[in-house]
């Protein structure tokens, strides 16, 4: 449920609109549906193993799919089916791109070599220019193999005008927060390094400043197994006093409404983000962003220095600090309804002129297109000026 797995759908969608066939090798999961709905293809494939002898196995099967359907192009998004796509593009003599979605750990020379595979495409698309840096210091990537595509927003689900009032009743009702209670979002999965121990230190510092008033904090996320990070949160809380102010919600179906929803939303990861698509969904939504200066998120939050105060979309803050995001928490819940309103429409012309998903759609199928020779991106910017002049017209 991640960005790698989104933008699978996203690129599916857009090779499909091109007049492509997009063929998905993965274990069904929750956006199963979704690549399906987009026009992709499911095929059930092992593709999460890290078993040497299955991803050899894996290698032949692809291959023996590419040479059976026809296939001119594998594109891999996780390292392990990665190992198994590269060799069997190269058995296939087909092309082979990679997107290096994350900042992967590095402890040994083993976990390099393994982590290497991503930097192996014909082409190698990195998420953010953070990506693209540590490729290069890590892998010597030359930089003409390399391509910066920014994953992207759809504005058009992530839109403040598409969105009920009944929607954002039904979510404050789910958490139990009162129709006129500030919001404080934290959207992410619950594992250790995305801080949500540092936003509950926050939240405590604010309340003993008395600086939190009426506000609600909301963390968004599934535990995905792990319990026990899970129990040590709802602990954390317990100890601070905080069950009223911290809710634990577990994973959010309408989270554009959520980010609607919010006062202010949390970025408080502890180890970078390669990209962090929260951040422009937010902002996408006009939520101020608060994120650790950590990563790509200064890529996509307009803060101080960078910009002067009235260019801002949001705030930087060091990571691990629950000091200084508790200052900065003050800062967001204490903006006018005016200062809201001008961050949240420089927050969204940010997003529509940098971060939207048809950009990030039209640049991989230009990347597709350089390697066979072919015209995806063409066709697909056609189909999609076909489709915003015929939106008017069944309106």
């Amino acid at each position: 449920m991640g960005g790698a797995e989104r933008s699978v759908v996203e690129i599916a969608a857009a090779v499909g609109r091109a007049g492509g066939r997009a063929l998905v090798l993965a274990e069904p999961g929750r956006l199963a549906p979704e690549v399906i709905a987009a026009g992709g293809e499911i095929v059930e494939f092992p593709a999460a193993t890290k078993n040497p002898i299955k991803m050899l196995a894996n290698a032949t099967a692809i291959a023996r799919l590419v040479r059976k359907l026809g296939v001119d192009l594998v594109h891999a998004r996780s390292r392990a089916p990665a190992w198994s796509s590269l060799l069997a593009a190269r058995r296939a003599s087909v092309p082979f791109v990679t997107t290096y979605h994350g900042a992967y750990g590095e402890a040994n020379a083993l976990k390099r070599a393994y982590n290497s595979v991503m930097a192996r495409g014909d082409v190698v698309i990195a998420n953010s220019r953070y990506t693209a840096d540590q490729i290069v210091q890590r892998h010597r990537t030359l930089p003409q193999r390399l391509e910066v595509i920014h994953r992207g927003v759809d504005c058009r689900r992530f839109d403040m005008a598409a969105i009920a009032p009944e929607r954002l009743s039904a979510l404050r009702a789910q958490w139990g927060v009162d129709p006129s209670a500030g919001v404080i979002l934290h959207a992410a999965r619950l594992t250790a390094w995305k801080g949500q121990s540092v936003l509950i230190d926050a939240v405590a510092r604010l309340k003993a400043a008395g600086q939190l008033g009426e506000a609600v904090a909301i963390m968004a996320g599934d535990a995905q197994g792990r319990q026990g990070y899970l129990r040590s949160l709802q602990r954390q809380v317990a100890q601070a006093g905080l069950q009223r102010e911290i809710r634990l919600v577990g994973h959010v179906e309408d989270i554009a409404a959520a980010y609607l929803a919010a006062h202010v939303t949390v970025i408080a990861s502890t180890g970078p983000e390669a990209f962090g698509r929260t951040a422009i969904e937010a902002a996408a939504m006009g939520s101020p962003v608060i994120a650790t200066a950590l990563g790509a998120p200064p890529e996509t939050v307009l803060a101080e220095p960078a910009v002067g105060k009235d260019a801002i979309t949001g705030w930087l803050v060091p990571p691990g600090n629950a000091a200084a995001l508790a200052d900065r928490l003050a800062v967001a819940l204490a903006l006018s309804p005016p200062e809201r309103l001008a961050m949240a429409g420089r927050a969204r012309a940010h997003v529509l002129a940098q971060f939207t998903v048809e950009a990030m759609q039209r640049r991989t199928l230009a990347v597709y297109d350089r390697l066979l020779g072919t015209l995806l991106e063409r066709r697909f910017s056609d189909a999609q000026a076909t489709v915003a002049t015929e939106i008017p017209r069944q309106s």
